[in-house]
């Protein structure tokens, strides 16, 4: 028996929780992150950002519009990127997802150097083209320019032909970079690297096993067939076809899963490794770091209302809708699917279900409805907002509220064009940050008022408080810490620097790992669910209801305040948006 007294005794608990362990290692994960990059910045980076700053100034306060000396000066600071350093690129490509194909499986996972030849080859022709039409594009955007200058710049018609001839010139230089990135196609092989990624997780995840009482030989002997579907699940979701419906490695973990799980049944020996929980959390502590509290300002005050407001309302009202209205036996599976609704999708779904203590299958159910309907909402609210006309700025700020997955907004969002892409992903962001007040605001309703003993009840605050704090998910404290670490530390950088070495740098290979624990994490839920254990969740098809309901409460709400804040309170942020 331990030692109260002892303060090892006192602490051991820190290492015997699965939540603890997922703060553990998401913080062993991102100060390495932050030993790769910012201690191994892009050669001559301050400089390169000083003299870029320098000259982007003194153009614009020579020129009404972007001249060609600006933008050179923007791309050099565009092309400064954390993940180009050589200790970063050796470390990150480890943590690559198979790639994508279409006739041919094999080129997801591996592409010889012939192939990689050919393919270059194909395409080189294309590219010598490009770049003669950039320089062409160029040297007219030249001309264009030296003529508005040499009217200092005052003569509207011209000015308006240099601006055109400049646009020419950089849609020219995209259409060359995109050529370049075919012309020049590596060979690689995905095996090389993600055996070794299966050997480093199946060892940290295990580390963590053994600490908690469980048998760390039998998580390892287990841990590469749970590897195998997640990779297999990247691998379908590379396809083109699946690519282009929005059908992601989210849904195809949870199938392959379901395959196995429902027809030969999973092998008792997998089970040490089928851990869904362990997986995600430790995903969405990383999943903080890339969250940044300052970046909600880049919407305003506007991005607050359309999700902060209207994500409360359609949390609350969606609980009351399945409880009152529906009268959902389970106020658990009710909770787990208004929050995944509400919040932001599958990370909404688990924190909520940790509050609350859902049942695995209630969050089975709820995230394999929530992916469904995600895929159609991808294809279908673009469309439609293409068909109404609407604003790219409220037509982002929609998509951002309502559709689930981040990866779905960020796609749906780029069908409509780049500025209703970030206005998406950035009110997606907002959202995000209230997974932790969600969590604690619903373990606290359930200690108060759904999982209490009336006539046992301490109505004593610190009673209350310790309840609370139990059912509190303690990974979310992860979560918080991550992004209230790397916003301070974004802050203090500046954001030029922070740009290349936090957004293209510590995120980009944070959110390749993330992918990777999530996408084990589903093929937990697949490998570790029966059917017939979720039809009693379906009873009426109440589940299903409330989903629609729910979300059609929440397509219409987010649409009205969206419309409010950014075209008719705010109009002024919606044009500095647009430019």
């Amino acid at each position: 028996m331990s030692n109260p007294t002892n303060p090892k005794s006192k602490y051991s608990f820190l290492l015997k929780f699965e939540d603890y362990w997922a703060i553990w290692l998401g913080a062993i994960i991102l100060i390495l992150s932050m030993f790769l990059f910012f201690a191994n910045p892009p050669a001559n980076m301050d400089k390169i950002i000083a003299d870029s700053n320098a000259t982007m100034q003194a153009e614009a306060e020579k020129a009404p519009f972007k001249t060609i000396a600006w933008l050179e000066a923007n791309d050099a600071k565009a092309g400064l990127k954390g993940t180009s350093a050589p200790l970063a690129k050796s470390v990150s490509k480890y943590f690559t997802v198979p790639g994508s194909w279409s006739d041919n499986p094999m080129k997801s996972f591996f592409l010889s150097e012939s192939d990689a030849k050919a393919k270059s080859a194909a395409s080189a022709e294309k590219y010598e083209k490009a770049k003669v039409a950039t320089t062409e594009a160029k040297a007219a955007a030249v001309l264009a320019e030296k003529a508005a200058s040499e009217a200092s710049f005052q003569d509207t018609e011209l000015n308006k032909e240099a601006k055109t001839k400049i646009a020419a010139w950089q849609k020219a230089k995209a259409d060359a970079a995109k050529a370049k990135s075919a012309a020049e196609t590596k060979p690689y092989n995905h095996f090389t690297t993600m055996i070794p990624l299966m050997i480093v997780l199946a060892l940290l995840f295990g580390i963590g096993k053994h600490f908690m009482g469980e048998s760390a030989k039998k998580f390892l002997v287990a841990f590469p067939v749970v590897f195998i579907v997640a990779a297999l699940s990247f691998f379908l979701g590379g396809h083109e076809f699946a690519k282009a419906w929005g059908l992601e490695y989210v849904m195809w973990a949870i199938i392959l899963g379901f395959l196995v799980s429902n027809t030969i049944g999973t092998p008792k020996w997998i089970m040490p490794a089928v851990q869904t929980e362990y997986y995600i959390k430790t995903g969405l502590v990383l999943l903080g770091a890339t969250i940044l509290i300052n970046k909600m300002m880049i919407i305003g005050i506007p991005g607050v209302f359309v999700t902060w407001i209207v994500t409360p309302v359609v949390l609350i009202t969606t609980f009351w809708f399945g409880q009152k209205i529906l009268k959902i036996e389970s106020p658990t599976l009710n909770m787990v699917i208004s929050a995944d609704m509400s919040v932001s999708g599958v990370s909404a779904a688990i924190s909520a279900a940790a509050a609350c203590r859902a049942k695995k299958e209630e969050l089975t159910l709820a995230v394999g409805i929530s992916i469904t309907f995600t895929a159609i909402m991808m294809v279908v609210m673009p469309l439609m907002i293409k068909a109404l006309g609407l604003n790219p700025v409220l037509g982002g700020a929609w998509i951002g509220g309502t559709v689930d997955s981040t990866g779905a907004v960020v796609a749906a969002g780029e069908i409509l064009g780049p500025v209703a892409r970030d206005v998406a992903a950035t009110i997606k962001m907002i959202q995000n940050i209230m997974i932790g007040l969600m969590a604690f605001c619903i373990a606290a309703y359930w200690a108060l008022k759904v999982d209490v003993d009336k006539s046992k009840a301490d109505l004593k605050v610190s009673s209350a408080m310790r309840e609370i704090w139990n059912r509190f998910p303690k990974f979310v404290l992860g979560f918080l810490g991550a992004s209230i670490v790397f916003t301070l530390i974004y802050a203090g950088m500046g954001s030029d620097s922070s740009k290349v070495l936090i957004d293209n740098g510590t995120s980009s290979f944070l959110g390749s790992l993330q992918k990777w624990f999530f996408a084990l994490a589903f093929a937990s839920i697949g490998l570790s669910t029966n059917f017939r254990e979720l039809g009693k969740y379906f009873k009426g098809g109440k589940p299903a209801i409330l989903y629609v309901c729910g979300q059609s409460f929440n397509i219409a709400l987010t649409f009205t305040m969206a419309y409010i804040m950014f075209m008719k309170v705010f109009p002024q942020i919606t044009e500095k948006l647009m430019q």
